[in-house]
């Protein structure tokens, strides 16, 4: 026999999830050349600015300096043109030289400036394409699979080499149906279940083997639109991962904490029978007879139901010995956790 009592029950709700990275970088290459190194494990964890990949660098640097003999080219051609003007300005001044001659000193002095202004921008490129032949990491992360061996000729078409992707925090993504949305907010509504303050749930990973994640994690994302074919909506949480334990697309359990049931009735799983008429538990009257009272029954709670209608605090219910009961029975009482003896 239990004395069912009414209290605020903190509940939790499970569902099946999929670990994702929280920023995870295809790793292309920017410039075309043959692959020559590999410089990374793959699989191994890397930080920011580890080198991944090696492009053949020669062709590059070549580029860099042809691109450098024609900014010297420029650079002595505005050197001359800037003399010529120099020459020019003063005796035209002096009206020994026409205006003509000025504008034609003063456009080929501008034309070998933008000239020069264009040679650097191409040497910039050039020097920044050949920065692009060593390729690393831009984060710290777990590596993925090469996509091309040493050797291979890289170009737009098959510039992706591979993957990183950072291991914390982890993106923990769960799908709530319409039909679980509802309810909840029915509830809620109802006064049957309490959310806490701002929302702020608290989710906790569980692995396929039963075994806790020891980090917590909190709800960041709820999205705003259902998926039309499933009729879901997305919900992720954020969770630190400094071990590296979590990894991509890893399917665990979450478990989403924080909500609270006012003044909930929970009675023992094996004290809730099913009748032809639905669920029922032997409640003890004043008499120390029994009768059967028509429950309604919500959630699990670990090995106890939640009773939402049938009960009221304070009274006793049969946990033990049910089988044997009859209406209006006599029983002899003793905690739950002892064998419960009935008789006539």
């Amino acid at each position: 026999m239990v004395t069912v009592t009414a209290r605020d029950t903190p509940v939790a709700f499970e569902f099946v999830a999929q670990i994702e990275s929280s920023q995870q970088v295809d790793i292309h290459s920017r410039v075309n050349g043959f692959l020559i190194q590999r410089a990374y494990t793959e699989g191994a964890l890397v930080r920011r600015g580890d080198v991944l990949f090696r492009i053949d660098p020669k062709p590059l640097r070549v580029q860099l300096d042809q691109a450098l003999a024609v900014l010297q080219k420029n650079q002595a051609v505005l050197s001359n043109a800037q003399a010529n003007f120099n020459r020019v300005r003063p005796l035209v001044q002096q009206h020994a030289l026409s205006q003509k001659e000025l504008d034609d000193a003063t456009g080929t002095q501008q034309s070998a400036a933008a000239a020069v202004a264009q040679s650097e921008a191409q040497v910039d490129q050039a020097r920044l394409n050949l920065s692009y032949a060593t390729i690393t990491s831009p984060i710290n992360g777990i590596t993925g699979a090469a996509t091309q061996a040493d050797g291979t000729y890289i170009s737009e078409q098959n510039s992706l080499l591979t993957t990183v992707a950072a291991l914390s925090p982890m993106w923990v993504n769960f799908s709530m149906s319409e039909n679980q949305f509802q309810t909840l907010r029915e509830e809620v509504r109802r006064g049957e279940l309490r959310v806490p303050p701002g929302q702020n749930y608290t989710v906790q990973v569980e692995f396929v083997d039963g075994s806790i994640f020891p980090y917590t994690g909190n709800v960041t994302f709820l999205d705003p639109y259902y998926n039309p074919n499933t009729g879901t909506f997305l919900v992720r949480a954020s969770v630190q991962n400094p071990a590296g334990v979590l990894r991509p697309y890893q399917f665990v359990r979450a478990r989403v904490a924080g909500a609270v049931r006012p003044n909930a009735i929970l009675v023992p799983q094996r004290a809730v029978q099913q009748g032809s008429e639905g669920a029922f538990v032997w409640v003890v009257e004043q008499d120390q007879t029994v009768d059967e009272r028509p429950v309604m029954v919500g959630d699990w709670h670990g090995d106890a139901w939640f009773i939402t209608q049938g009960l009221r605090s304070g009274e006793q219910v049969v946990v033990d010995g049910v089988q044997r009961l009859a209406p209006k029975m006599h029983v002899t009482l003793a905690p739950a956790a002892q064998a419960e003896h009935a008789g006539p």
